[in-house]
C-alpha cells in the first residue's frame, strides 16, 4: 500500500530557498527520498498531477487574463526535457510555449541579455517552460567569464526586477533547479554513450563543463543566494531520481495553479437564449 503524498505546501515548504537567507547546497541533497518514499507513489503522484494540470491550463487559457512561467534550470543531464515531457504529458499544446535557450545568436548578442527572454515569456492564457533561462548568464557567462565580474554581479538585481516585473503584470514564476549529483551525471552520460538511441544526445562540450563542476556549484548557489525572492523564489529540487524529481515538479505546477485559481469567462449569455436546430 502507498503512503500518503504530500501536498504542494509541504513540497514547497521542503525545497524552497528561503528569501534572504544563507544558501548552500550541501543542505540540499541530489537524492531524497522524504517526499516520495516510494517510487511508485512518485509515479502515481506525477501521472494525477499531469491530468489536474492540463484542466487547470484549460482555465487559465479560457481566462486569457493571466500567465505561467515554468523555468527548468540545471547541470547537463538533470533532466529538463524528461521532466517536461512528463510533467506536461497530459497538457494541451494549444495553451503552451517552450523555449530552450542555446547560444546566444549574434542578433541576440546585440542586444542586451534580457532581450531574447523577455521575447519568449508567456503571452496571457499560457503556460511557458524555459529549458535553461536567463541564469544562463550568471552561470556559463559567471564560469567561463563571457562577460566583465562587474556586468555579471549587476545582473542579479536585474533578473530580480525582471521578474518582479513579470510577476506585478501577471505572470506567476516556478523556477526550478535541477538538482543532480556528479556521479550521477557520470552514469547519465555514459548511457547517452552506450545506448544508440540516446548518443544523439552525448555532446563532448558536456564534459568541459563537467570538468568546472565546483565552478558550476558555486555559481548556481550565488545565483540562488541573490535570487530567491519573496515573488518568485527558487525550488532545488533532488534529481539523481527521475521519477521523484517530476513528481516534485508536477505537485509544484499544480500548486501554483492552483494558488492562481483560474476560472472560465462569463459569456455574457444564458444557454436558453438559443436555439439549435
Amino acid at each position: 500500500m502507498g503512503t500518503e503524498q504530500p501536498s504542494f505546501k509541504q513540497v514547497r515548504k521542503r525545497i524552497m530557498a528561503v528569501p534572504g537567507d544563507d544558501f548552500d547546497l550541501r543542505d540540499h541533497p541530489a537524492r531524497d527520498e522524504t517526499l516520495f518514499e516510494l517510487k511508485e507513489d512518485a509515479v502515481a503522484s506525477a501521472e494525477a498531477d499531469a491530468f489536474a494540470i492540463d484542466e487547470l491550463q484549460d482555465r487559465l487559457y479560457a481566462e486569457g487574463k493571466r500567465a505561467l512561467l515554468v523555468v527548468l534550470q540545471g547541470m547537463d543531464t538533470a533532466g529538463k526535457s524528461g521532466t517536461i515531457k512528463s510533467v506536461f504529458r497530459a497538457t494541451s499544446p494549444m495553451g503552451m510555449t517552450v523555449k530552450a535557450f542555446k547560444k546566444p545568436s549574434s542578433s541576440e548578442l546585440a542586444r542586451d541579455y534580457l532581450w531574447r527572454v523577455h521575447d519568449a515569456v508567456p503571452p496571457k492564457g499560457f503556460i511557458g517552460i524555459f529549458d535553461r533561462s536567463h541564469y544562463e548568464d550568471v552561470l556559463v557567462a559567471r564560469v567561463r567569464k563571457l562577460a566583465p565580474k562587474d556586468a555579471i554581479a549587476e545582473r542579479y538585481e536585474q533578473i530580480n526586477a525582471f521578474e518582479k516585473l513579470l510577476v506585478e503584470t501577471g505572470t506567476t514564476i516556478v523556477k526550478c533547479m535541477l538538482n543532480v549529483s556528479k556521479d550521477e551525471q557520470a552514469e547519465r552520460l555514459k548511457a547517452r554513450l552506450e545506448k544508440p538511441h540516446k548518443r544523439w544526445k552525448f555532446n563532448p562540450g558536456d564534459l568541459e563543463d563537467r570538468a568546472l563542476w565546483p565552478d558550476f556549484m558555486k555559481a548556481y548557489e550565488k545565483a540562488v543566494e541573490r535570487c530567491s525572492t519573496t515573488h518568485a523564489p527558487w525550488y532545488i529540487v533532488p534529481s539523481d531520481s527521475k521519477s521523484r524529481r517530476n513528481a516534485i515538479i508536477a505537485r509544484l505546477v499544480r500548486g501554483a495553479l492552483e494558488d492562481m485559481n483560474p476560472q472560465h469567462p462569463d459569456p455574457g449569455y444564458l444557454p436558453e437564449d438559443f436555439e439549435i436546430s
